[in-house]
């Protein structure tokens, strides 16, 4: 006896998994979709293999959730194993996957008690800015002001956006922090200082513009190191 659905399911995965690598990116978003929408473990090794490489965001975003729809027992530990990768973009697909799918079984691998600054420090900004997001998504209560003081190493890097970015990240992981940023409102660097400011501005009002309030900070700064001249 012949089974033709399970022929025509066979069928419908490959051509799915081969449109993942077609040259229209509407045409890998689409597929994305349909292989979240089933969420089937069987498609969890090409989600992981074409996060690698998937030039365009929005598809990278589609295959974020769709590896946030397939069971976290089998997802968390290929996302890991991920970081491993010597391709930043893998390592900051699956930190940023990971911080999706919010399952603290993924923290010791970031934790930086346990691996340093390996990838909140990371050379390369995408990896850095999805580490510290996955980061403060998965930290354990109790770990929140170590991560607190790794993080504000970190103050000055970057443009706008990746200060941003940083500052978000520090402040979401409560006011109760505060005292962590203060310590790097007398940094030697004028950069870091400001950066240090603009954060606490942030804790006292989380719905200000950013990018006033590190202008505002940058102005400080500058007075300070003109009156100490």
């Amino acid at each position: 006896m012949t089974h033709p659905h399970r022929q025509h399911t066979a069928h419908e995965v490959d051509d799915l998994h081969r449109a993942l690598s077609c040259s229209n990116p509407q045409q890998r978003l689409q597929a994305a979709m349909a292989i979240g929408t089933r969420a089937e473990p069987r498609d969890l090794d090409v989600l992981i293999a074409r996060c690698r490489i998937e030039p365009d965001f929005f598809v990278r975003d589609m295959l974020t959730w769709a590896l946030t729809r397939l069971p976290a027992d089998d997802t968390v530990a290929r996302l890991v194993a991920e970081l491993d990768s010597p391709l930043p973009q893998a390592i900051s697909q699956s930190l940023h996957t990971l911080s999706k799918i919010g399952d603290v079984r993924a923290w010791p691998a970031m934790d930086p008690s346990r691996i340093g600054t390996a990838f909140i420090a990371h050379t390369d900004t995408e990896v850095a800015r999805s580490a510290w997001r996955a980061a403060v998504a998965l930290v354990p209560g109790e770990d929140r002001e170590e991560l607190a003081s790794v993080l504000v190493t970190q103050l000055g890097r970057g443009d706008l956006e990746m200060q941003k970015s940083l500052s978000r990240a520090i402040v979401a992981l409560g006011e109760d922090l505060v005292s962590v940023v203060d310590e790097r409102l007398h940094a030697e660097d004028d950069t870091v200082r400001a950066h240090a400011m603009a954060t606490r501005d942030m804790f006292d009002d989380p719905d200000a513009g950013f990018a006033h309030a590190l202008d505002a900070a940058k102005r400080v700064v500058a007075l300070g190191s003109e009156a100490t001249v």
